[in-house]
């Protein structure tokens, strides 16, 4: 295995950053290991805290590294759409959960402190799957409301992630419930129908 005069500052950070991805998809956050992380590609952990400067940044590096791996398959998913791009959104949303469970709920399990500083590329990567979010919503909406996409979307993802959360905890089954995303998609529906989508059309049906 390398040692440190093997590689730059650069590559390091990503040959941690994939490491420590992989490491959290075994055993998620609760059991993630920064040593073990270090030591897998032959280094220390004094070399991975003298590269990120602190545990919280490296945690928020591999979390962003989801972010990015989930924002590609969201840009598949909406290229292989055939029919409504919204109810692919929301499908996606659980399929990615489901399919990277401890990936996943890293991102929200970790609670980073109040004075923490993410880097602007961080923010950069992680809002790119937002941004399509909001694509898709200002897409729907009718041209005089668009301006209304932006938070529209927010409260849809979270509408979204509150359902997949009691899905993959398994409250909904505790609750004899089933059909997750079903519910989901249905008060997407209800609000994108409140905000104005397919009224356009309505009415054009109701004057024909």
């Amino acid at each position: 295995m390398g040692r440190r005069s093997d590689h730059t500052r650069s590559e390091i950070a990503q040959m941690l950053i994939s490491e420590g991805h992989k490491h959290m998809a075994e055993v998620g956050l609760t059991r993630f290991s920064a040593r073990e992380v270090a030591k897998r590609i032959g280094y220390s952990i004094g070399t991975l805290y003298n590269v990120f400067g602190s545990y919280d940044h490296f945690l928020s590096a591999v979390n962003t590294r989801t972010f990015e791996q989930w924002a590609y398959e969201v840009r598949n998913a909406l290229s292989d759409c055939k029919g409504d791009r919204i109810q692919c959104l929301v499908e996606n949303y659980f399929s990615f959960a489901r399919r990277n469970r401890n990936l996943w709920r890293a991102i929200y399990e970790h609670h980073v402190p109040d004075d923490f500083v993410m880097p602007d590329e961080q923010y950069i990567q992680r809002g790119k799957l937002t941004e399509a979010v909001v694509q898709e919503v200002a897409n729907a909406l009718p041209p005089e409301k668009t301006d209304m996409a932006p938070r529209l979307a927010r409260s849809l993802i979270a509408t979204v992630h509150g359902h997949c959360t009691f899905d993959l905890s398994g409250s909904f089954s505790l609750m004899g419930l089933d059909g997750a995303v079903e519910m989901a998609l249905e008060r997407v529906q209800e609000s994108l129908r409140m905000a104005g989508v397919g009224a356009q059309s309505r009415i054009a049906a109701e004057t024909t």
